[in-house]
Order: C-alpha cells, then sequence, then structure tokens
C-alpha cells in the first residue's frame, strides 16, 4: 500500500515537473507555480480527487493535440494484426506513454481471443512479462476506461489467479470504483463478473457499487445486461432493475427490449414482484407481433415462456408449425441445432403441461444421435456417477445411461424399481419417452421409473443452489414425463470421498424419492 501510494505521488511530481514553466522565478513563487500545476494535472490524472470543470476542459485540449509520436504508437496498437507486431513495440526506439502498455495487453487478448495454445505460448514469452510489468508500474496512471478493459483482457488471456500483475490490476480497479462512471461498473459486470470467483472482494464491492447507483442506470441494454449477467449475484440489485425499466414503462417499453429482458428472466428462471403486471405486458406486447419476429427469435421468446410457465397456446402454434421449424430441422450450424432444441423443448411443454393444446407438434423423428452429440464430452461427475450405479446395478440390463428423450433432454441415467425396492430389467418394458418409443410390456403395479440428472456448477445461479432456467425446464419435464427425478448435485458428491459413501447415497437418494412420491 505504501509503495503504491509513493508511486502515484512520483507520478504526480514529475508531470507536474514536466508542466512547470522552463524560465520561473526562484523561492517560494516556484514552489506556488509547481503547486498549482500539479493540481491542474490532477484533474486530469485517473486517481485525482479533485474533479471540476477545469477536467473536461484540459481533457478536451490534450485528446484535441495529442503528441504525434504517442498518435502513431496507438495507430501501430490498433492496426497490428500478429502477437509478434506489438511484441516488437517493447523494443523499438518509440516512447511508449502510460496508457499503450495497456492498450498492447488489450489488442493482444482480441488477437488470441479463439487461440488458447497460442495464449499459452505468448505467458511464457520474455517480451509479454516485461509488457506486464510495464503496466504494473505505470498502472495509477492509466485511463479509467481502459483500465476496466485492461482487467477483462487479462481475464481473457487466463493468467494465472495469482499472478501479481493481475492482482495488482484488481486492486487498483478496487481503488477506483467509487469513481468508474456506471456504465464502466457496467461493463466490468457484464464482461468480468464470471472470472472475479479468485477476488471475491472485488466483486462484493462491484455488486455494492451496482446496487446503490442503479438509480444512473439511463438505457435498456445495460438494465438487461446486468441482469443477466450479475443478476443471479444479488437479488436486491435484480428487484431493482426490474423496476428500472420494464414495469414503470409499459407504455413505451419496445419490443426487442422486452424481449431481451424476458430472455434475461428466463436465463435466470427470475419471476419479478409484479409477476401478473409484467406478463400481462409481456402478452400485450408480443402477441400481436410475435409472428413478424425473426424465426429465431421467435422460438427464443416462446421458450423464454415455456421457463417461465407463461406461454399461451397461440404462442405454441406459432412456432410449432412446419413452416417455421422446417429450417432448423438438420442444420449443421450450431446456432440452429440450439435453436431446434429450444423447438423439442417447446413441444414437449406443450405435450407434458399443456393437456388443452391439439397441435401442431414436432413430427416423430430419431433425434437421438443428434442428442448425444450435443451431450458433449463427459465430466468427472458424469463418469463417476456412471461407475458407482454400474456397480450397483450389478447386470447392465438393470439400468441405461445417457438415455436421449423425445423431450429434448438426456437423462444421465434411468431405472426401474418395483414395490420392494428392486432393480427391474428395463428392456423388458414399455418406454414411452424413447426416440423412438420402445417396448410393449406394461410396467407392473406399484413399480417406478427413476431418472438420474447430475447438477454441475455452471447449472446453478452463482451464490445459490437455484437451478438456472434451461436447467429447471429439464427437470420439470423429466418429473410431468412420468419419472422420480434423483437429483445428484456437484455440490453433494463433492463432500463423497469413498466409493462405499458414493453408493449408499444413491441408494438413499433413490428412497428418498421414492418415498416422497408415496406420501403424496
Amino acid at each position: 500500500m505504501a509503495a503504491r501510494l509513493v508511486k502515484r505521488c512520483a507520478c504526480l511530481l514529475r508531470e507536474a515537473t514536466l508542466l512547470a514553466p522552463v524560465v520561473a522565478p526562484v523561492g517560494r513563487l516556484r514552489l506556488a507555480s509547481v503547486a498549482h500545476r500539479t493540481l491542474t494535472f490532477s484533474a486530469i490524472c485517473p486517481s485525482s480527487h479533485f474533479p471540476g470543470p477545469l477536467s473536461g476542459l484540459v481533457e478536451k485540449e490534450q485528446l484535441s493535440a495529442p503528441c504525434p509520436e504517442h498518435q502513431e504508437v496507438e495507430r501501430l496498437i490498433e492496426k497490428a494484426t500478429q502477437p509478434e507486431e506489438l511484441l516488437e513495440l517493447l523494443s523499438d526506439s518509440r516512447c511508449l506513454q502510460e496508457n499503450h502498455a495497456a492498450l498492447m495487453l488489450i489488442q493482444l487478448s482480441r488477437l488470441l481471443s479463439d487461440k488458447p495454445e497460442d495464449r499459452a505460448l505468448l505467458v511464457q514469452d520474455a517480451r509479454f512479462q516485461q509488457l506486464l510489468h510495464l503496466v504494473d508500474s505505470q498502472i495509477s496512471a492509466v485511463w479509467h476506461g481502459t483500465l476496466v478493459k485492461l482487467l477483462r483482457s487479462l481475464y481473457a488471456l487466463a493468467l494465472p489467479a495469482a499472478c501479481r500483475e493481475l492482482r495488482s490490476v484488481e486492486q487498483e480497479v478496487r481503488w477506483r470504483l467509487r469513481r468508474l462512471k456506471y456504465r464502466q461498473l457496467a461493463f466490468l459486470a457484464e464482461s468480468s463478473a464470471t472470472h472475479m470467483r479468485e477476488s471475491p472482494e472485488l466483486l462484493a464491492e462491484l455488486l455494492l457499487h451496482l446496487e446503490r447507483r442503479w438509480t444512473e442506470i439511463d438505457d435498456g441494454r445495460t438494465a438487461v445486461a446486468l441482469m443477466a449477467k450479475t443478476g443471479h449475484l444479488s437479488e436486491p440489485l435484480m428487484n431493482r432493475l426490474e423496476d428500472k425499466h420494464v414495469v414503470d414503462r409499459a407504455h413505451t417499453v419496445t419490443v426487442p427490449h422486452l424481449c431481451n429482458v424476458l430472455l434475461a428472466f428466463a436465463h435466470l428462471n427470475f419471476r419479478p414482484e409484479r409477476e401478473d403486471k409484467f406478463f400481462g405486458l409481456v402478452h400485450e406486447k408480443l402477441g400481436p407481433k410475435l409472428r413478424s419476429l425473426h424465426p429465431a427469435l421467435q422460438v427464443d421468446v416462446v421458450w423464454a415462456l415455456c421457463v417461465l410457465q407463461q406461454v399461451q397456446g397461440e404462442a405454441l402454434r406459432a412456432v410449432l408449425c412446419p413452416e417455421l421449424h422446417a429450417r432448423f430441422l438438420g442444420s449443421e450450424s450450431p446456432k440452429d441445432q440450439s435453436t431446434f432444441q429450444k423447438l423439442l423443448h417447446i413441444s414437449a411443454t406443450a405435450q407434458l403441461e399443456h393437456p388443452e393444446y391439439t397441435g401442431p407438434l414436432l413430427p416423430a423423428s430419431d433425434w437421438a444421435p443428434w442428442l448425444l452429440a450435443c451431450d458433449g464430452k463427459a465430466t468427472p461427475l458424469q463418469k463417476e456417477l456412471r461407475d458407482t450405479l454400474r456397480g450397483l446395478l450389478g447386470s447392465p440390463s438393470r439400468g441405461s445411461f445417457a438415455v436421449a428423450t423425445q423431450y429434448g433432454w438426456v437423462l444421465d441415467a434411468e431405472v426401474l424399481l418395483d414395490t420392494d425396492g428392486q432393480f427391474l430389467p428395463l428392456r423388458d418394458f414399455v418406454a414411452p419417452h424413447l426416440t423412438p418409443p420402445s417396448g410393449t410390456q406394461p410396467l407392473p403395479p406399484g413399480a417406478k421409473r427413476l431418472a438420474f440428472l447430475r447438477w454441475e456448477f455452471p447449472n446453478f445461479s452463482s451464490r445459490s443452489r437455484d437451478l438456472l432456467g434451461r436447467f429447471a425446464l429439464a427437470r420439470r419435464h423429466v418429473q410431468a414425463a412420468g419419472f422420480l427425478v434423483v437429483d445428484v448435485p456437484y455440490y453433494e458428491w463433492l463432500e463423497l470421498k469413498s466409493e462405499w459413501q458414493k453408493g449408499a447415497y444413491l441408494k438413499d437418494k433413490m428412497r428418498k424419492a421414492v418415498a416422497e412420491e408415496l406420501a403424496k
């Protein structure tokens, strides 16, 4: 702390000396001149505590008449297309201004955003380490806007959490939070909140400032971005953002803005306090215009309404008609595949939660291979769950794994229990949930079909054990399809150390699921 304070003072004194007249009277008058210049410079220094009309004027003058050499360096940084071009500037004879090292790091993160192998090599480059040290030595003089982008870029470059330079930037951001504009706070939250788990103090202070200064929000996009990125981190902030501006601006809110708010709510599985009024506004504004939206946006909106249990029959018919869903079926585009999976969820909502709905529905098709491909690589929790359950089953015929359902969800495992709690062979009995349905023999009286669903860390809202909207919808659908759900959340599984503990845990979970069903 003391070293940082000395560095700030040295920065001010150096700049004050540079700004002082070449010829000045000696004695007290010269000291007064230097003091005056120091205060003038402090008005434009990012660490200044002296805001005033002069600060805007001086900053405007600095921006309108920059040093040609500095302009040339900034142009080279902006035009760079390879990391090597940026790193060569360190050994160049050009003079690097305080902001330049930070701008170079920001540009490096942009160039390597989709190249993880190159990022790993860059971190080991001695010139990159030199660049980090340079930024660290000049951090107090980096402008506010550049500073927040710098932090985002260091996170994107995947620096180790214990990196001294990263910690230095985080600390500088903490010191300046009070002086940042709200849009800069919102940028930090939107771009960096998920990376701040290793810096809980910074995240807590950022949320506190966002909560206290929420009245400074002056545009809908900022409100929606904060809902999506930080709403799950702070319930008070979420409630204030809800008031800001949807319900209170009911007559002026635009359809795109309303769509964004709805999608943010669905992502977080968040229900506003004035729920009836909000969803009344949604149906009033979106109902007549739904079919005029882009097809993918139509699907997103209706899917969000399904998550929030507010969808109506007309909206279901609009997106489940063959003319709309045919354009997504069979597409190899990841975005179209995601949209088609949402259509499966919408169709499942119509089948399982709206018995009065008469159609249309998605046509029966073999989606299982595609769904399994979308399920991705098995996680450690998934592998351990399978291995433990296989040990309990004893025979492969008593359980199925990675079960692709016609509802667009993949079950981690499925088992059948008789009235005595013994496993039954799955293949002997009817399975209407599969694609296509299989089996002909009805279940024995009293038999229970159990679905195992694992919940990983990203499936939950941060700082809570509430599932995000997509996964809450999955659980709801699986229950509505006739399964007893056996939840296996990561935070419980991590507490189990031995194979015996894991097996006993799953047995206990199954017993509880059956007991809760019998108690209804």
